[in-house]
């Protein structure tokens, strides 16, 4: 397939028939019509309806249409690019802090290296809230955690976050070397976002299931005043990996739970494609390539690649 052939297609779609679409391109309607036979015949299917009146969509025509005029958009937008020498333009991130401790200087380095003139605005926020934000198109792309995510979001499953309990090695009562149970977990002074955080709902589910009652010490939704508190020796916490890499401090002692679940998956959600401007397009390829270096170079503790 071409693009000479999508630009073809689109044209002819445009005039509404071979004729008119051949003067303007500047060529025999018999070469156009060719053209169009041949993308026909790769793609198995029929596109247009040809009778002397002029050219109509099939079915499966108005639903080509529509990527055939996005991927002509996105091929104009590269040339752009390239003509202007480098990319420039913004784009804004969303991550929540968790997933900003470990990616957004990575990110922000890899940026830098590979596309200077974008300016990028990171927001920090909880999942919900940067759901929210991706709804009212206050942001381009996000991490996020939710599964209910809205149908025009274009979803892509990038790591899978084993959790841990985390506290002071001072605190009473800690469990020994190796992981340890839910059930342990339950019996220490815990830490933990309230129940609107999408982390806690997780927690909450899997003591469920095991008919555990975990003893909450204080509700706290900002990662630097839970990770201060725990530092501090008032309880300890269960948190994604990456969590304890979060501030500075004293030293922190980490056990990863024994059980599969809970898992957290972070997923990169956007606009749709259409709505993306080339930065943001960029920006979301390079999110991506960067996690999964973390992940692979052992940077991102707890976490595997998602498996498709």
């Amino acid at each position: 397939m071409e693009l000479r052939q999508l630009r073809y297609f689109a044209k002819v779609v445009e005039c509404g028939s071979m004729g008119r679409a051949a003067t303007e391109l500047g060529v025999v309607t018999s070469a156009l019509s060719q053209q169009i036979s041949r993308l026909e015949s790769e793609l198995s299917t029929r596109l247009l309806t040809r009778t002397a009146a002029g050219t109509t969509l099939t079915e499966a025509g108005m639903a080509f249409l529509r990527q055939a005029q996005l991927a002509l958009r996105h091929a104009d937008d590269a040339v752009l690019a390239a003509r202007s020498s480098r990319l420039s333009g913004h784009v804004s991130v969303g991550l929540a802090p968790t997933t900003s401790s470990v990616l957004a200087v990575p990110f922000m380095d890899a940026m830098r290296a590979c596309y200077p003139e974008v300016r990028v605005r990171l927001v920090e926020s909880l999942s919900g809230h940067l759901s929210a934000m991706l709804n009212a198109r206050q942001l381009d792309l996000a991490i996020v955690f939710q599964t209910e995510v809205a149908q025009r979001w274009s979803i892509q499953p990038l790591l899978d976050e084993r959790l841990f309990l985390i506290a002071a090695p001072t605190l009473p009562h800690l469990p020994g070397p190796g992981p340890v149970s839910l059930r342990e977990t339950a019996r220490l002074p815990l830490i933990l976002p309230s129940r609107s955080h999408g982390l806690r709902a997780l927690l909450n589910t899997a003591f469920s299931r095991l008919r555990i009652e975990p003893r909450i010490a204080a509700e706290v939704d900002g990662l630097a005043a839970l990770m201060a508190l725990v530092r501090a020796g008032h309880g300890a916490t269960v948190q994604p990996g990456a969590a304890a890499t979060h501030g500075a401090g004293s030293e922190l002692s980490t056990w990863r739970i024994r059980e599969r679940q809970p898992t957290r998956t972070n997923m990169l959600a956007s606009l749709s494609d259409d709505e993306l401007s080339p930065a943001a397009l960029a920006a979301r390829v390079l999110l991506t390539q960067t996690v999964r270096r973390l992940v692979r170079e052992d940077a991102w503790p707890g976490a595997k690649l998602h498996k498709t």
